[in-house]
């Protein structure tokens, strides 16, 4: 069943962001309907960190 809720499927971030900086600033990027700025810190085990307000991710990328 592709709509079970007991399934255990991996949801998808709405939006990824690559960046080069493991210290990034996110606020929804819709201006007025965006939401208040916050800092995030990507970790360097994961490289990656998702924005607790908009679920956006952005991942670091690494040369």
């Amino acid at each position: 069943m592709p709509n079970d809720p007991h399934t255990s499927e991996v949801q998808q971030p709405p939006e990824v962001e690559n960046v080069t900086q493991s210290r990034i600033a996110c606020d929804g990027g819709e201006g007025a309907l965006g939401h208040p700025r916050v800092w995030l810190s990507i970790d360097e085990d994961t490289g990656w960190v998702e924005c607790g307000y908009c679920d956006k991710r952005f991942v670091l990328v690494r040369d």
